[in-house]
């Protein structure tokens, strides 16, 4: 095996992370707006987005339907935790590991960015602490019984987020929410998914970059200000982000 490449600080990038029902998307689609007003800054949500991969699935003249229903399965069964003991059959685990690899073509469009020197915000980070996507970690754990296919296809994944993971964000936003109020605010989600994501996110330490905690169950306009002065210290401090207009 190669030896593992040394953690690059990224310049001019924001990851928000958190549990479902703790703000994400809101925070980010703020600091993002309130960034433009600085410099050039663009948003990129970095999780899976099985959904829009499915929608332009499903625009496939005749088959794109059936193969959409298809994946939507398969990916349902990777992510089903009654099924985390048991080793992913060889199609489920082609899924995770091609929905690991789109998640990789937008991180590179990230880096892409930041060597241009525009300000990035993102929805969600890579990382390699804990497994599962709902974590943000590889989809794909080896068992015992896994095919050598399978192996072959869970190492190469761990590269991948191994390789993401060493890009460590100027600043690292995670909003923090108990999984009962997470669970008011998003209904659809299963409670014991959320409660394992309270549990194991606090708990990330991203490669040793700078984390902000914010507590998400506070009013958010106190903690969209807490974020935003959170950047404005990194501002501070760092030539990654222009002044003020």
């Amino acid at each position: 095996m190669g030896r593992r490449r040394a953690s690059r600080l990224l310049g001019g990038v924001i990851a928000v992370v958190g549990c479902d029902g703790a703000g994400k998307s809101t925070l980010a689609a703020d600091l993002h707006a309130e960034l433009q007003k600085r410099a050039a800054a663009e948003f990129l949500y970095l999780g899976q987005d099985s959904g829009n991969i499915l929608r332009s699935i499903l625009r496939l003249p005749l088959i794109g339907p059936a193969i959409g229903r298809y994946l939507v399965r398969r990916s349902q069964q990777a992510h089903d935790e009654k099924d985390k003991s048991a080793s992913p059959d060889m199609v489920t685990a082609l899924v995770v590991h091609l929905l690991s690899r789109w998640r990789r073509r937008k991180f590179r469009r990230m880096l892409a960015l930041s060597r241009r020197g525009v300000i990035i915000v993102t929805d969600r980070y890579p990382q390699t602490q804990v497994p599962g996507f709902y974590f943000d970690g590889p989809g794909l754990v080896a068992k015992e019984d896994s095919s050598a296919f399978v192996r072959w296809l869970a190492a190469r994944e761990q590269h991948l987020y191994e390789d993401m993971a060493r890009h460590v964000p100027t600043l690292l936003i995670r909003l923090n929410v108990d999984a009962e109020t997470a669970h008011v605010r998003k209904p659809d989600h299963k409670l014991a998914m959320l409660q394992d994501k309270v549990r194991v996110l606090p708990t990330l330490t991203f490669n040793g970059a700078r984390i902000v905690d914010l507590d998400a169950t506070a009013p958010y306009a106190e903690v969209l200000r807490e974020a935003l002065a959170a950047v404005n210290d990194i501002h501070r401090q760092s030539a990654s982000f222009a002044a003020p207009g």
